[in-house]
């Protein structure tokens, strides 16, 4: 029986996705559930898998080709795989070969394409992932493995028709396509830089009081919760507590219209291998310090391994972007459209600071927020920034709700 193999159902946000890796070709066999294809869009790369054992008959759309929701990828014949095996007498090298492809460890799309660049055979590798999966850092130590073992071993002799090495101070060019997800973050930046009245307000922030209780309560809540304090965490929280006293900054612009959000989905930028991307913190209003940073931590390991779904970045009211673990110490975050306000975080830096008429060496960070001016005023950003700052530097008031 033939099965029609289709794309799957793309949401509204998502118009199109174009074929990534084929993982299987015409005539090979492969069971159920098996990966088959990646179908990359402008915001994730999705995974089709077999939905039974058999042969893939045919395959109606290359790498490359751009695709829509529901289009016939492939036609897989069920339970073919025993009848066609006869036939394939010569082909029993290919077999053996395909065998052991079928027994390599499953591996994400950042870590599969890391492997296909560096030409590294999923079966040297030592997952060590969910469910034996193969994650990005496995490729890596896999790859740094590799190399120490090129070092260690003497150099075999150059053959006589090796190419000739580049001279030294030859310059060399290195053309490749933009992915999507590339593309799509090019697009964005752009559409907030020409469509938004776009200004960016500047404070800082003495992070003295957070580190302290940091540091004083980390052994016990790591205990109590199983997570790591962080804080973005603390952040979070104060932008959605700012938020509730300065409902402009929460809100967005569609057309004519002003839509006010009586939610908090908080959007966290994190760069990934194929990108920035922001998935978000739904209802942030009603987490506290320890769901936030579980989320906050498996958003991470998500985009390191390319599984963020369209779901978990689709939405957001509020972005938080954090250059500072990059090292930045202060820059101009863009607006991520349809939102109207974005805030800044930037490394901690010890700096004199003057406390009562004395001069005090403290750890502080500058913080940015950019909004888009045709929503909101001057006042309003800096009385939304100032609040986030009195959050941070007085902790009590999330509690008290002051």
């Amino acid at each position: 029986m033939s099965i029609e193999i289709k794309a799957p159902q793309f949401p509204e946000s998502v118009a199109d996705g174009t074929v990534a890796t084929w993982h299987k070709q015409e005539g090979d066999r492969v069971s159920r559930d098996e990966l088959l294809v990646d179908i990359e869009t402008d915001k994730v790369v999705l995974e089709v898998v077999s939905p039974a054992d058999g042969v893939l008959k045919k395959i109606h759309h290359g790498e490359g080709d751009t695709i829509e929701s529901q289009a016939l990828l492939a036609v897989l014949e069920e339970g073919a795989g025993a009848a066609s095996e006869p036939a394939k007498t010569e082909a029993a090298p290919a077999k053996t070969s395909v065998a052991a492809e079928d027994k390599a460890p499953a591996a994400g799309p950042a870590a599969r394409k890391r492997m296909a660049e560096a030409g590294l055979d999923a079966n040297k590798v030592d997952a060590t992932g969910k469910g034996g999966r193969i994650t990005r850092d496995d490729v890596d130590n896999a790859l740094k493995q590799r190399e120490q073992q090129k070092t260690a071993a003497p150099a075999p002799a150059a053959p006589a028709t090796a190419p000739a090495p580049v001279a030294a101070g030859d310059r060399e060019e290195r053309r490749v396509p933009m992915t999507r997800l590339r593309k799509r973050i090019a697009e964005r930046l752009v559409e907030a830089q020409h469509t938004a009245a776009m200004l960016t307000t500047f404070n800082e922030v003495n992070m003295k009081p957070i580190m302290e209780m940091r540091k004083h309560y980390q052994a016990d809540f790591e205990k109590a919760h199983g997570v790591r304090l962080g804080f973005m965490s603390f952040f979070v929280r104060a932008c959605v507590e700012a938020l509730k006293r300065y409902p402009m900054v929460n809100a967005s612009i569609d057309g004519d219209d002003i839509v006010y959000h009586g939610f908090y989905d908080v959007g966290v930028a994190v760069s990934g291998d194929r990108g920035l991307v922001v998935p978000v913190l739904r209802d942030a209003d009603q987490k506290g310090l320890a769901e936030i940073e579980s989320d906050i931590i498996e958003f991470g390991k998500k985009a390191r391994e390319g599984k963020l779904s369209i779901e978990e970045m689709t939405g957001g009211t509020f972005t938080i972007s954090n250059g500072g673990v990059f090292g930045s110490l202060m820059s101009t975050p863009i607006l991520n459209p349809p939102q109207t306000a974005i805030l800044g975080m930037h490394k901690i830096q010890e700096r004199p600071m003057a406390v009562d008429g004395k001069v005090e060496i403290l750890p502080m960070m500058y913080l940015a927020v950019s909004y888009d001016h045709r929503l909101i005023d001057g006042r309003e950003a800096v009385q939304f920034l100032v609040a986030v700052k009195q959050f941070i530097e007085d902790p009590a008031r999330l509690l008290l709700d002051i």
